[in-house]
Parts: C-alpha cells; structure tokens; sequence
C-alpha cells in the first residue's frame, strides 16, 4: 500500500497534521482532544517607567498582530490575546476556549455549528483585521487535532476587543470521501487544505487577500470581498503556495515592504512542540499571490514532502526559503549574568510595518533551552539587507530611546571592530541547539577565531561578512539591548543567497 492509499484508508483517523495550535505534531498523534499547554503565568512587574528596560511576558501561541492607535493586540490559539503599548510589556487579556472569554458572549454557544463539524470545543491559530467599513474581523478556525477536519469561520465586532458576533463559516476541510470545496473533486488531504492558520492582509493597492493552511496539502491564498470580509466566490480553496504532501509547513503571513515593493511570506518549517524544531522561513514575490520564491529563485510551489518517503519527511523540504532563525543559545560572555539566551523552536509569527518610523517588527511565540513546553510572545526588529531581504535582530526589541546616554542609530565602522559571539542558524530542520561561537571582526577587515573570513562596512548600517566556511553574508548593523550585559551593544544579522541567516552580538572586548 503506498502513502496516498495509506492516508485515504486511514480517513477521519488518520494522525497526520498540524493545526497551528498547542499540540506536539511532531510526530502523528492519536488523541481526538490537542493536549493543552500549561498556562504562564506572568511575573509581578513593576509597572515601566519612561528610560527603564523591562518586560512584561505573555503566554499568546501563534501570535497574529494588530494595532489600534497606540495599542498592539495579539490573538492566538486557544482564544487567547494580550496588548502592549511598547511591545515588551505584554498583558493578557483573554484566554480559554469558554463561556467566560471576554472575546465572545459564550463562544461555546456562538461556535456550535463549527465545534461539531471539527468535532472538538477548540480553536486554532487566528487572524484579526479592521475591514473598510470599521468593523474588526476575526477569521477563525477550529480542528479536530488528529485529521484535518477544520471549519473556518468570521465573526465581526465593532472594537477590537470584542464581542465578535458570527456571522458563518465559509470553508471547510476533512470531508472524507465527499466533495471538497471545490465543487468537484472528492477531498484529498495530500493535495487539498486543511483550513487553518488563516492571515488576511491587504497588496499595495488595496485589494484584500487571505492565505492560509497547514500540513496536509499546503498552503493556499484566497482573494476577499473587502466589504464582507468572506472570500469572492467560485474560487474554491485558492490558489496553492507552498507546501503538500503532509509537508511540515504553516503559519503563513504576508507583509508588504514599501520601501522594496516586495510581497514576504512568512511560514514556520518543522513541528511546534520543544522537540518539534519549528524554524521560522522567508519567500518573496512582487505578487500578493505568488509565486512566491527564495534567493536562488526555488519556486515554493515545488516545496512538498517526497510521497515515496516516510511521513513529515523533512529533508525534502529544508533546502528552500531563507532560514530567519530556529534553536540556539547564546554562552554568557565575560562580565555578563543570568540565564544564557537561546531559543527553542521559535515560530508562527506575525510581522508589522510602522510607516511613521519604517520599523519592521516580527512577533512571534517561542519555547527556551530546558523549559519544555513553557512559551511567551517575543518580539524582535527586522532589517533590510542589501539584497532586499529580510533578517532579524538577534535579540528582542528595545528601543534606543530606552539608554541611558544617547546612542546613534548609525554604527560606524570604528564601532564594528571588537569581539563577538556568533551564531550560524545553518539550513537544518534540527532540535539540536546551535550554539554561539567565539569570533572577531579586526579592525584591518578580516574575521578570526572559530570562524575566519573579511567583512566590510559599507555604509548605512550595511555589513558583508565572507567567511572561508560560508561565502558571503550581506547583513545589517545596529544597537541591540543584551539583556545578560545590561547594555546595548553593537550587533549584525545577516544572510547568504543559500537561506543561512548568522547572528553576531559584540562582547566587553
């Protein structure tokens, strides 16, 4: 029996797929019911004060951001949202999957139709967006958790935080040996959806799109009727991105860049779970529906799972896209204290464009070294490259107005030299940890230590770094808080056209 005869056998109990939630799909499960993920409960902070570093940490999975006026919202699995005004304090603001959710009155009730298709009181990875008309628009989901039996829903509300009022379900998935949403052809979970992970945003004109999906066939983009918020009709499940196969991808969301004119698609590769080696990926396209493609120009089309192979076949698909980051840690350098700083599988983000300050910003959920299944919403600054390409700082946002002496966007080159810790987040779908190594960028250009090369500055914040292990790196320059030091110091994140991101962060020295 091959793997396609195996899965339709299988049918409704077939344990094969992600949901964007708070489930381990790292290996296929057999529980109806996703397993819950304990709640954390956030310290007592002090509240901040203007010029102090502190953090507020939340516990939102798969974090999707708005902002209204000064106020960032992030809504995630389970029903659960927390805000923050400066997006290092976060606080929580609902949570749980019942009657007393302030999002709702009594989701329970308010979702029946949708909990009895998915056959579970549970709901996945969601999406808010405010439509033309001022109403906020929640896309939903709820799945079953072993098979991708999803419905996928919309409830408005006239304030962000609710009460969002359903209004229906628009797609459905799982229908086992009936017609898909296609109209025509009998539902196929290789080819075919599972209708979850849903992110609506807008192209450069204006016009409406929401993609979507997860495991099972991939991922799929659907144009929307503005007024309504539900997809123009006649289009079936959309348009395929990424993905199929069973292929271990989701969380796609898409951020227009102004100042490239590029569309970036974000997905997260691997399994969400502390052994499941989520690792955050970047395509991009000048079409809001593709294709979408990575550095050598590989269609993310033709990225799926080998069917001959075994399931979640993960080398199939760990050569494509451009690797933002994944597990590491940092060792603690002289001088500095506290937990070393890494993360474990760090994934399903969100992305946010300011234009008053050209600041972009990725948010999403992260597990940590020897914390199992504990996770917190983090936030980090995202930078252009020199090849158009999105990196990502290597530590968590802190604004600079946050020093206490005045500190210059701009680092000059008399700035850079020094000695750093460097991590290499390398290609893999790994859960091993990539650990920090000891390098220095030396004044007369070149790099030494566990890792040899030259590196240049080229203006603008502007850096390439060639390493004899690597090829060239083009990256960014900039001043990050290191928490550990208590400090900004001066850091670099930078890529390779192979989809290898590298993170340096300077020491005392």
């Amino acid at each position: 029996m091959n793997r396609r005869e195996a899965v339709l056998a299988l049918g409704s109990a077939m344990a094969l797929v992600a949901c964007g939630g708070g489930g381990s799909d790292s290996v296929p499960v057999v529980s109806v019911t996703p397993p819950v993920v304990p709640p954390v409960v956030p310290p007592v902070v002090t509240p901040p004060v203007q010029g102090a570093v502190t953090f507020m940490n939340a516990s939102v999975h798969d974090p999707s951001v708005i902002k209204v006026a000064d106020t960032y919202y992030v809504f995630g699995s389970h029903l659960a949202a927390a805000k923050s005004s400066d997006l290092m304090n976060w606080s929580k603001i609902a949570e749980g999957v019942n009657a007393s959710n302030p999002l709702f009155n009594n989701v329970v009730t308010a979702l029946a139709d949708t909990f009895a298709w998915s056959q579970v009181t549970g709901l996945w990875a969601p999406d808010v967006i405010r439509l033309d008309n001022g109403k906020f628009a929640m896309y939903y989901n709820s799945c079953k958790g072993d098979s991708p039996r999803s419905a996928m829903g919309l409830a408005l509300a006239d304030a962000v935080t609710g009460p969002y009022v359903n209004q229906q379900i628009f797609l459905k998935s799982g229908m086992w040996g009936q017609v898909s949403e296609d109209g025509v052809t009998i539902y196929d979970a290789l080819t075919q959806p599972n209708v979850v992970d849903p992110n609506t945003f807008r192209d450069a004109t204006g016009k409406l799109w929401m993609i979507y999906g997860s495991y099972s066939g991939g991922i799929f983009i659907l144009a929307m009727d503005p007024a309504t918020g539900l997809p123009v009709t006649g289009q079936g499940y959309g348009k395929h991105v990424i993905g199929g196969n069973h292929s271990r991808i989701e969380g796609a969301y898409v951020l227009y860049s102004p100042q490239t004119q590029y569309y970036y698609l974000f997905t997260s590769f691997g399994g969400l779970d502390a052994n499941g080696a989520y690792n955050m990926r970047v395509a991009r396209s000048r079409n809001p529906d593709g294709p979408y493609v990575d550095a050598k120009g590989k269609d993310m089309r033709q990225v799926k799972s080998n069917p001959a192979l075994p399931l979640f076949d993960d080398a199939s698909i760990a050569p494509y896209g451009q690797k933002l980051m994944g597990n590491h840690q940092f060792a603690l350098a002289t001088g500095e204290t506290g937990t070393p700083p890494g993360y474990v599988s760090p994934g399903h983000n969100s992305a946010f464009y300011d234009a008053a300050t050209q600041q972009y910003f990725l948010i999403f959920h992260t597990r940590f070294p020897n914390t199992g299944e504990l996770h917190e919403i983090r936030v980090h600054e995202l930078f252009i490259n020199a090849d158009g390409w999105l990196v990502a700082a290597p530590f968590r946002y802190v604004p600079l107005s946050k020093s206490v002496t005045p500190l210059a966007a701009q680092v000059a080159a008399a700035d850079v030299a020094g000695s750093y810790q460097l991590i290499n987040h390398g290609k893999d779908i790994s859960t091993a940890l990539k650990l920090s190594q000891n390098i220095a960028l030396l004044a007369n250009g070149t790099v030494s230590g566990a890792q040899t090369g030259t590196w240049q500055h080229q203006g603008n914040n502007l850096v390439a770094i060639t390493l004899a292990s690597g090829g060239l790196f083009n990256g960014v320059l900039s001043r990050q808080w290191n928490a550990n030091a208590n400090a900004f110091v001066v850091t670099f994140t930078a890529q390779s056209a192979d989809g290898v991101s590298l993170w340096g962060a300077r020491t005392g020295t």
